[in-house]
């Protein structure tokens, strides 16, 4: 590590854990095109989740129904 890059993570290290975390995904970013990736598996599932609304209209879950069996396993009710 050259002495600049030491002297930015000293720098860096004496921020709040907030401000060190803003600044590690913006490093990461620059590594790693992680954002691309999530943003194609999305925008995948989201096709796939119209086509089968499409293919099979009749085929979803009632909101009701669905909001029940939530309040059941989450809330006991």
């Amino acid at each position: 590590m050259t002495n600049e890059a030491a002297r930015v993570l000293e720098d860096a290290l004496r921020l709040p854990a907030e401000e060190r975390a803003e600044i590690a995904d913006e490093l990461l970013a620059t590594l790693y095109d992680y954002q691309a990736e999530v943003e194609a598996a999305w925008a995948a599932e989201i096709e796939r989740r119209v086509a089968d609304a499409s293919a099979n209209p009749d085929d979803g879950v009632e909101w009701r129904e669905v909001l029940s069996k939530i309040e059941r396993e989450v809330l006991g009710r």
